[in-house]
């Protein structure tokens, strides 16, 4: 069984167990979010689509930790100007498992 579901403007597809790293929720570790915008649920009899989201269908998952991503180096410039700039930046993430699907 797996859902797509949406969250922080992205669309996944996870299964029971799956460990995703998403956009930031404002959630502790430890601590269980539910997913309602579920667009599809796959079964073992269909596949069920929602227009845009299934009715009654949720997916439960465990926040394992919050954190930041590796950095990347922002370097701009205008050619022939001498004016450049070079910055850092580390998404911030949260770390979740797929506990349940409930369709």
């Amino acid at each position: 069984m797996y859902a797509i579901i949406e969250t922080g403007g992205k669309q996944y597809r996870v299964s029971e167990g799956d460990i995703l790293y998403i956009e930031k929720l404002d959630a502790e570790a430890d601590s269980t979010v539910e997913f309602d915008r579920v667009m599809a649920v796959g079964k073992e009899d269909g596949t069920v689509i929602g227009a845009p989201v299934v009715e009654g269908a949720k997916v439960s998952a465990k926040v394992l930790k919050n954190g930041k991503a590796k950095k990347i180096t922002v370097f701009t410039y205008r050619a022939k100007k001498d004016s450049k700039r070079k910055m850092g930046h580390r998404q911030p993430y949260t770390k979740v498992e797929i506990t349940a699907i409930n369709a």
